[in-house]
């Protein structure tokens, strides 16, 4: 396992910094790597977001000095979400098939957390996002039929998309953490506009599906100073609570969102008005 840690900043910070610290800072540059988990860790609402991809061997959740518990989700809920081939993810021995694009939540208490690809030519690729849980919730195996379709935007503005909500009061019980997975439609580009911050809560966005000549300009900072991020295929983004995000492709992409914090209310966002952008 490879274990990153992100330390907070003050937003003022954030002003004076060049393009080589923003991406130090916020971006989470390799997601996935052949038979290893690469985790980063941000002290920003304390989440974890990385990802497993076992080929030729199974990946495990580890026991880390860095989190202090006895295992893994002694006191923390996992997100999952498979942008890979056909896997397994097995929680305490029970095995849960995991096909392209599905989900799983794994609620705090479990022991271990195994990770299989079905084939080596084509693995897995499981997403994952962590955040502390003070209550234990039940394992609940999310396929894409049981998401919460979201059809918002339009063709007009370049932002046609489905938000697809998976660890989501409308799909499963959690603690603290919202998952869930946006596809843009063929001839969008934005993923969020007008743009909005949410105080209460903090996010990481995960991007994928861009062709390797494609790229997305991922907006971030706040309302009257932003700044902006050029992410490449399977990339992530730590957005801080006090940030905007919000992103423009050169195609249309998907992405996965992750966010913990004071509530699991997904529209409490504070949206910015673009006579205010900067």
């Amino acid at each position: 396992m490879k274990f990153d840690i992100r330390y907070n900043n003050h937003p003022e910070d954030s002003k004076q910094y060049d393009t080589a610290t923003l991406r130090s800072r916020y971006l989470i540059e390799s997601v996935f790597a052949a038979d290893e988990l690469l985790l980063t860790y941000s002290h920003h609402d304390r989440i974890i977001a990385g990802g497993a991809m076992p080929v030729k061997g199974e990946l495990a959740l580890p026991t880390s000095k860095d989190l202090g518990t006895a295992f893994f989700l002694e006191r923390r809920e996992l997100g999952v979400i498979n942008v890979g081939g056909n896997g397994e993810i097995v929680c305490d021995g029970v095995v849960y098939a995991m096909g392209p694009r599905d989900g799983l939540y794994v609620g705090a208490g479990v022991r271990e957390v195994v990770f299989r690809s079905l084939d080596p030519a084509a693995p897995a690729k499981f997403y994952l996002n962590s955040a502390p849980a003070h209550k234990s919730y039940p394992i609940v195996h999310i396929p894409p039929s049981k998401a919460n379709p979201r059809k918002i935007g339009a063709a007009k503005t370049l932002n046609e998309r489905t938000i697809n909500q998976y660890v989501h009061p409308a799909v499963c019980q959690s603690c603290q953490l919202v998952m869930g997975l946006t596809v843009l439609a063929p001839g969008s580009v934005w993923n969020t506009m007008p743009c909005h911050t949410h105080e209460r809560r903090m996010e990481v966005y995960f991007y994928f599906g861009i062709a390797p000549d494609q790229r997305v300009f991922h907006m971030m900072g706040e309302v009257s100073e932003t700044r902006h991020l050029v992410i490449k295929n399977e990339q992530a983004v730590i957005s801080p609570s006090w940030s905007i995000h919000t992103g423009v492709g050169t195609s249309d992409y998907a992405f996965i969102w992750g966010m913990c914090g004071e509530n699991v209310t997904f529209d409490d966002m504070d949206f910015a008005s673009m006579d205010d952008l900067r």
